[in-house]
């Protein structure tokens, strides 16, 4: 069986004429005077195509490379370009019928491959920029700050601008100083003004300003406390009883307002604190509650209405506070903005977004720049087009202007030819990053009006034809094209065959759905899907299994599935401030799975790092018992509560620089040794007491390789489950401190204050310790993995909400202006468009499950309810969009046919714990072979009792020869540390699982 993971090669164009696409194909490569708009699904090989049609470009010599300008969306993608058109160019040179002016031509472009324009579009704006710095007003010497470097700024920046505020408080400022911080991370006023400024920052070249309507806040706020006041006079003089909700309900309504009126006697109406409250009133968990006793001086249901309407009054008087303080931070905050420009100007540094909108305004108000890049470049190649903004739209499609006198991007008109884009709108993901499909369509409409065709590529070269089935059955009544906010669906075209044998699309079942309660609920899917998908992995990669797979680089071979095959996708990885990854990461490492998470934001809460800030804390401040304490009883010390305890106790202080003096050999003359116990906790004081003394005589990175160096911890992570990720990160810590020290910083405690800061804010992300081919499975968000393919994909966190309950951003290009919440606070814009938007997002959560479906080649998994209905709200989540191609007609739910490829399924039942619930097997769909209510394809409905699940946690041979191996190489007591009590502490560490994530079997074992 043959099977092909890209386009046929340039050279092979009558193998175009067997493709459904084709012909379409054929035009890009030989049609080089007409401006295409390709739409590429999923898998067609578009990157293949782009690269075809410029080999051909060159061959014909239409074109030299250093004419050519070709935009990709990452510096990785255009790293991959640059080598597929090296072997593009290599395979059209040495071919038969090539005459010998086309091998003259590719000859000269293959000497020209380096400096070929292929790359981002920030990096082309960088060079155009330090070509005419005069011209566009920037620093001729100017350089593009890190992300890190541009934050730290913008932190200078607030940080005089709030101490201004601070002096005399705008009103914006003042009604956000009142409010409390809520929520799990708790966030301070100042904090969310910071955040809140800094997305203003992100998005400052829509300057449109907000509308702020008048509005009487007191007259207001006296309506909303006449409802209230309405609804609590109704209460009768006590609850029925501890059942009375909504009784309960009205009383906390009186209490509330009791309490106000008193402090009102005293000293008046506080608007601003008054808003404040009602905030925290709109959120009482009594507002939903109906059912239970009842007693009130009226009917039930006249007083469920006055409870009712009261709520809603405290809505839309937060509603419009709402959308009036947005207007008014959003006006105070511009200071702020152009205080961060000029820092920037000063330090002769620019952002991305400056590259863009420096470049923008170059191109829009220098003729003569355009009347020079027009005759420079030849050709532009837009890849990914779906995901450009419309500040890199104008830019580029004044670069590719027929007219070098036109200056507006609505009015320009491509020269035939040109302009090559290639995208495809059912991809379009990246809202938050400006990028609109309905923006798409409207430069879509403007190409085809200005002689511009469209061309559809539809034979995917990626996905097994029973995977393409379900996903055509699935997007296509989604994606109708009937709007301009969402893309006309182009079904695939199969390829290559199915996998032999075995299934392609893969139902795995919750296990255990029901709460104590018999429902369904998302907590007990949260906690059972992950058990179920580890365990799903595990299956599918024991050696005995028999899985296969085929590779993208070897699409013709098939090779046993191992865990580098295996890719779980996410729609998000934080959720309320939790880390979502985490069940997940636990469930494989039971498993001792290897995994790599790529792109996670869990850095500041990996265990590793807290060790690491812990014990760099109590370096600094040696006076600090609680840190102290942490960074001995932590995975680098690893010393037992026992021996701390009493080490205490006959020292009455956890102090290192006490420990030195009583390990000084001179101050021990004449005394009698430690007892081994504390001997053991005094060396490892000592460890944190010398570097105390010399952390500011050093570099910072060195007294942190000192710490590591002198507790083995390079080793002891090693052990760990994640133990590369692990190391990687501690290396991290290592790097930042290098990065801190270069940009001038005064002292260790600068830094470790930098740290605790970075701490609270959670944002850094995890050191990236792999590469794609490193073995591992990967866990990743949907928006990390598009444009990346792999043979096995694992849909996770099923309960995910398609959306936001609150819309999230609306933009109008006409008017430049960008709304979105602002500290919290809704625009009136935003609220007026509440459905809009909302419909919107559903949209793209659309567009999010196709692309996470698209990834597979070989097998995609999906998690599954066995008793729910298609549809049903009870399992409402992002891959809900799948269920109709997954569940069968509830008719047929007992009648599966055997499952081929798989194991035994000795099940009758996809749901393995009913002693919550009345409802038998008959409810659930049985284990097998199905064929679901939409598509023409199969779905094997997985047997929980084939998994290996609740799989308990042990110590792998390779940790056990990494413990082996460092003793070998590191005999006797290492320093300050004898190497006998460190092995020690590492396996009592390991014995007891220091880390939530890092347990193992017990020390005998090692």
């Amino acid at each position: 069986m043959t099977r092909h993971s890209s386009a046929p090669p340039v050279s092979a164009p009558t193998s175009l004429a067997l493709l459904p696409d084709g012909e379409a194909r054929r035009r890009i490569r030989e049609d080089l005077e007409t401006t295409f708009v390709v739409e590429a699904a999923a898998g067609t090989g578009k990157t293949t195509e782009l690269t075809a049609r410029i080999v051909a470009l060159l061959a014909s010599g239409h074109a030299l490379l250093d004419e050519i300008v070709a935009v990709t969306f990452t510096e990785k993608a255009a790293g991959e370009m640059k080598l597929r058109l090296r072997a593009g160019i290599e395979r059209a040179r040495t071919a038969d019928d090539a005459s010998p002016g086309v091998r003259q031509n590719l000859d000269r472009s293959l000497a020209m491959l380096e400096a070929a324009r292929i790359g981002t579009i920030h990096s082309l704006c960088s060079d155009l920029l330090h070509e005419h710095p005069l011209q566009a007003a920037v620093d001729p010497l100017f350089e593009v700050g890190a992300e890190d470097e541009a934050e730290r700024l913008f932190d200078q920046a607030f940080d005089r601008w709030f101490a201004d505020a601070l002096r005399d408080p705008p009103e914006g400022v003042r009604r956000m100083l009142r409010r409390r911080p809520r929520g799990r991370d708790r966030a301070t006023p100042r904090e969310i003004l910071r955040d809140a400024a800094y997305r203003l920052a992100d998005r400052r070249d829509f300057d449109g300003a907000w509308r702020r309507d008048p509005w009487d806040r007191s007259q207001a706020l006296d309506g909303t406390l006449l409802a209230l006041r309405a609804a609590a006079s109704i209460a009768s003089p006590k609850p029925r009883s501890d059942r009375d909700f909504v009784g309960r309900n009205l009383h906390k309504i009186g209490r509330y307002l009791e309490e106000l009126d008193r402090r009102e006697a005293v000293r008046g109406r506080d608007d601003d604190g008054l808003e404040a409250e009602l905030r925290d009133v709109a959120r009482w968990s009594e507002w939903r509650w109906r059912g239970g006793g009842f007693s009130c001086l009226v009917p039930r249901n006249e007083a469920i209405e006055l409870r009712d309407t009261a709520k809603r009054s405290v809505d839309a008087f937060l509603d419009r506070a709402s959308a009036d303080l947005a207007a008014c931070l959003f006006h105070e905050l511009q200071p702020l903005l152009q205080e961060y420009e000029r820092l920037k100007r000063r330090a002769g540094r620019l952002d991305f977004l400056d590259l863009l909108l420096y470049t923008r305004d170059l191109l829009r108000s220098n003729q003569g720049v355009r009347e020079e890049l027009s005759e420079r470049f030849s050709h532009l190649f837009i890849d990914e087009f779906q995901d450009t903004d419309p500040l890199q739209a104008e830019i580029l499609l004044l670069l590719a202007a027929d007219d070098p006198t036109v200056s507006r991007r609505e009015d320009v008109r491509p020269r035939p030819g040109k302009l090559f884009v290639v995208g495809d709108p059912k991809q379009s993901i990246y809202r938050f990053r400006r990028a609109d499909v309905a923006f798409y369509s409207d430069v879509k409409r403007q190409l085809v009006a200005s002689g511009a065709e469209v061309l559809y590529l539809s034979t995917s070269f990626r996905s097994a034809p029973s995977i393409q089935r379900a996903v055509n059955a699935a997007f296509a009544p989604l994606m109708r094209g009937d709007s301009l906010s969402q893309a006309r669906y182009v079904p695939l075209h199969p390829f290559r065959a199915d996998p032999p044998a075995r299934p392609a699309v893969v139902a795995l079942p919750v296990p255990k759905p029901y709460s104590d309660y018999g429902k369904i609920t998302y907590f007990r899917i949260e906690e059972s899907a992950p058990e179920a998908v580890a365990a799903m992995v595990a299956h599918l990669i024991e050696p005995g299994s028999g899985w296969t797979v085929s590779e993208r680089e070897r699409p013709d071979v098939e090779v046993p599935l191992q865990a580098r095959h295996v890719c779980l996708l996410f729609k998000r990885f934080q959720s309320a401030g939790e880390d979502v990854t985490r069940p997940y990461v636990r469930a494989l490492e039971a498993r001792r799975i290897p995994h790599v998470l790529v792109g996670g934001r869990s850095f500041h809460e990996r265990e590793e790092v807290i060790a690491l800030r812990s014990a760099l804390a109590a370096v600094e401040w040696p006076d600090d018992e609680l840190s102290v304490f942490a960074a001995l009883r932590g995975p680098f010390f690893a010393v037992g509560d026992d021996l701390l305890i009493a080490y205490r106790a006959a020292h009455r202080a956890l102090h290192p620089l006490y420990a030195l003096v009583l390990l000084d050999p001179k101050k021990r003359e004449g005394l009698p040794p430690l007892p081994p116990h504390e001997l053991e906790v005094a060396e490892a004081l000592a460890v944190l007491g010398k570097l105390h003394l010399g952390r500011n005589r050093r570099p910072i990175a060195d007294t942190i390789g000192q710490l590591l160096s002198r507790t083995r911890a390079h080793a002891g992570l090693a052990i760990w489950p994640t133990g590369e990720q692990a190391l990687a990160n501690v290396l991290r810590v290592m790097d930042l401190s290098r990065r801190f020290e270069s940009r001038g910083a005064t002292s260790f405690r600068a830094f470790v204050e930098r740290i605790q800061d970075d701490a609270q804010q959670g944002e850094a992300a995890e050191a990236p310790v792999v590469e794609e081919g490193t073995d591992g499975v990967r866990l990743m968000t949907v928006h990390r993995a598009k444009g990346l393919e792999f043979p096995v994909v694992i849909l996770a966190d099923p309960t995910a909400p398609h959306t936001h309950q609150q819309p999230t951003r609306h933009v109008d290009t006409k008017t430049a202006s960008w709304f979105e919440p602002l500290a919290g606070n809704m625009p009136i814009e935003l609220l007026e468009r509440r459905e809009e938007v909302i419909a919107r997002d559903l949209e793209e959560a659309h567009r999010l499950a196709y692309v996470a479906a698209t990834r597979a080649r070989d097998l995609l998994v999906v998690p599954v309810v066995g008793d729910a209905a298609t549809g049903d709200d009870s399992v409402r989540g992002w891959v809900d969009v799948l269920h109709p191609v997954l569940y069968p007609p509830r008719a047929e739910r007992r009648r599966p046919e055997p499952a081929p490829g798989c194991p035994p399924f000795t099940g009758n039942d996809t749901v393995l714990d009913r002693s919550h619930v009345e409802v038998g097997p008959e409810a659930s769909v049985a284990p097998g072979l199905h064929r679901p209510e939409v598509g023409d394809h199969t779905v094997v409905w997985w047997d929980p009792l084939a998994l290996p699940l609740d799989r308990g946690r042990s110590a792998g041979l390779r940790q056990q020869r990494i413990l082996r191996a460092d003793e070998r190489a590191n005999p006797g007591d290492g320093g300050e540390l004898r190497h006998a009590a460190w092995r020690s502490r590492q396996r009592s560490a390991l014995e007891r699982g220091s880390a939530p994530s890092q347990s193992v079997r017990t020390a005998t074992e090692i």
